[in-house]
């Protein structure tokens, strides 16, 4: 018998694996596709890499501002898909070493709970396994609507998820996103640099979701500079042979496409068995506590399994703390400081409340937004000066429950930020901080000194 069975092997699942084995636990990990998940596979990492191509290739062609002149430059798509596919190969290389190297029996299989014996039973391909202690992180799958015509379309290859496109090494003409999120935006960004005509179509009357509204308008406008149509309360209600057709205002619109990618958000998958153990499931999620026990002893969730925050860093905390519990270390997992980003060309990161849900939750702010042109370095950097950084302040205690900013590093300085709202850090203590000089990061320190 294991000490743990973990099944899933992305971020939530080897790290817990991998944490459990330095604890001395012995451990079985069960993945039916790839180690990684879809964060490294089909996600995070493989969309970064496509991303930074695009990066070079948008300086090439804006080289003459920075008094750098590129004769010609073109973006070869297969070719990125194929470095794409050699980071993802060595990465995951590195994660099946770090298992073994920790004892992790690994079975490549998919995993179905089949009851309990002395302890909580996986069958393997099969092969029966048991374990005294059970993590779930199975992930998530895309939403894939009811919409005529789109089941049809992704029989006919038409239509794709993220799974399909990054594998994908032509550019299309036209390209079609369902779905204003970050996984729909990162991927209409590349396109459109690669040499797509790109159109987002998004229900809501903003993108990027959940974001600061003021900076994803920012961001949209700055995709609409570089070419990308956004039609925004817009609902699809049909995908043909090659267009989408949607209702805007009233009135029904075809657009054309060569492809469409289908990227309408994503649920949690639970595994197959788990009523047997009765762990309890709420609108496929399965429910955890901020410890990530669910309501069966020994049985605990981390990742998008569990509905709380689909997010790889969020997977690899809650991973850890579950491990913790298991070996009776106390630690629970706090999610008011958990980082986002969205990683096109500006960067977009924001931590903690946000004007809408501060205001939402009946909390009372001082706000503070500077331009990123208080940063000399992002001045010498870029030849787009739209970049902001917003500071929000509880304005009874004068604690830090806010930082979002668009512009570049963002993505980089935003664990700063989170680590004042995580340690509850009110402005004075900040005023006492010393940035490095010059960095884009002191734009938090310029907008920190403009409360009031």
């Amino acid at each position: 018998m294991f000490d743990l069975i973990v099944l899933g092997g992305g971020p939530g699942g080897y790290l817990a694996a991998e944490r459990a084995a330095e604890e001395g636990l012995s451990v079985a990990l069960v993945e039916k596709r790839f180690l990684g998940g879809v964060c490294l596979n089909e996600g995070c990492i493989p969309t970064k890499t496509l991303l930074n191509s695009a990066k070079i290739f948008d300086y090439t062609k804006h080289g003459d501002a920075y008094g750098v002149t590129v004769s010609s430059s073109s973006l070869d798509h297969a070719a990125v898909v194929a470095r794409k596919n050699q980071v993802r190969d060595k990465l995951v290389a590195g994660i099946k070493g770090a298992l073994r190297a920790g004892k992790v029996k690994i079975f490549e299989a998919e995993g179905e709970i089949v009851g309990r014996g002395d302890g909580f039973i996986v069958s393997a391909n099969g092969e029966q396994i048991e374990g005294k202690n059970l993590i779930i992180a199975t992930g998530s799958e895309p939403v894939i609507p009811p919409i005529p015509g789109l089941k049809e379309g992704f029989e006919a290859g038409f239509v794709m998820t993220n799974r399909e496109i990054l594998d994908m090494t032509t550019v299309p003409e036209k390209l079609v996103v369902i779905g204003g999120g970050v996984i729909g935006l990162e991927m209409a960004s590349y396109f459109n640099s690669a040499g797509s005509s790109v159109t987002v179509i998004e229900m809501l009357p903003n993108i990027a979701g959940a974001n600061d509204k003021e900076i994803s308008e920012i961001l949209k406008k700055s995709y609409e500079k570089k070419g990308i149509e956004f039609k925004l309360g817009a609902k699809v209600v049909s995908v043909g042979k090659d267009s989408v057709s949607y209702e805007l205002a009233g009135e029904t619109v075809e657009v054309k496409a060569d492809v469409v990618l289908a990227s309408i958000g994503r649920r949690a998958t639970a595994p197959k068995g788990i009523e047997k153990i009765g762990v309890e499931v709420e609108r496929g999620a399965v429910k955890t506590d901020d410890k990530m026990r669910t309501n069966i002893p020994g049985v605990y969730a981390a990742g998008d399994v569990n509905g709380k925050s689909m997010l790889a860093h969020t997977a690899y905390r809650e991973a850890e703390v579950a491990v913790n519990n298991i070996v009776g270390k106390k630690d629970r997992v706090r999610y008011n400081a958990i980082p986002a980003v969205i990683y096109t060309n500006p960067e977009v990161a924001g931590v903690g409340y946000t004007e809408e849900s501060a205001t939402k939750a009946g909390i009372k702010y001082k706000k503070s937004t500077v331009s990123m042109m208080y940063s000399g370095r992002y001045m010498a950097e870029n030849t787009e000066y739209d970049g902001i950084c917003k500071v929000l302040v509880e304005e009874k205690t004068d604690k830090i429950i806010g930082v979002h900013m668009i512009g570049s590093y963002a993505s980089e300085i935003i664990f700063s930020a989170a680590m004042m709202v995580e340690c509850e850090m009110r402005v004075s203590d900040v005023k006492e901080m010393v940035f490095p000089h010059p960095t884009v990061c002191e734009i938090v320190r310029e907008a920190i000194f403009k409360l009031k």
